[in-house]
């Protein structure tokens, strides 16, 4: 009776753990089919955004969507390359240009020397308020608006601007109107305008 009710008991503890191996077989197959399922869905994420990346794209299924991104890939390599050739093709260019021009081109303050032409300044008072000046000075870069802002800065307005460029030297003749009442004198304008050319 003993052996039998041993076996019973066997029995039962057998079939008890067989469930719980069952449960945890269970347990892990639905970990790794939902983990299977993320991996998918992540899969399909990506080949959904690089099929939006590639304009043209054959076929849907997954092998045509990666060749035809290779495909575009190579094709923008040899897109760059081409513009990266192009680009310092014209770098040479410019480089080429830029030598050539200043092998005709003197510095302007010997150029204004050797012609003779001096920095200066000539003001004339045509009424009141409005002056007639030209002024000479060396061609620089920016020159022209500085001398603009001076002639602001004491208090004048300029009308009918003509400017010459000529052996080195810029020429800039204006009428000018004052702004203000009051009338500055043409000696202090002219030593200002003077001064302000030196500087340039």
């Amino acid at each position: 009776m003993a052996g039998l009710g041993d076996s019973a008991y066997d029995d039962y503890c057998a079939s008890e753990e067989g469930n719980e191996c069952e449960d945890e077989h269970k347990e892990f197959k639905s970990k790794n089919l939902e983990a299977e399922r993320k991996r998918r869905r992540k899969l399909s994420d990506r080949l959904l955004e690089l099929r939006s990346l590639v304009p043209n794209i054959t076929n849907m299924n997954k092998a045509t969507i990666i060749t035809d991104a290779i495909d575009y890939i190579e094709e923008l390599q040899n897109t760059v390359r081409d513009l990266s050739d192009q680009l310092c093709q014209m770098d040479i260019t410019l480089k080429e240009d830029l030598e050539s021009q200043n092998k005709y081109v003197t510095d302007p303050a010997k150029e204004m020397k050797n012609w003779g032409i001096e920095t200066e300044v000539k003001v004339t008072r045509l009424n009141g308020a409005k002056l007639w000046i030209q002024v000479v000075f060396q061609k620089k870069i920016g020159g022209f608006t500085k001398l603009m802002e001076a002639i602001s800065v004491i208090g004048y307005d300029p009308k009918d601007v003509s400017v010459t460029t000529v052996k080195g030297a810029l020429c800039v003749t204006s009428c000018v109107e004052a702004i203000h009442d009051g009338c500055v004198e043409v000696d202090q304008i002219k030593n200002f305008l003077l001064e302000t050319t030196r500087r340039i």
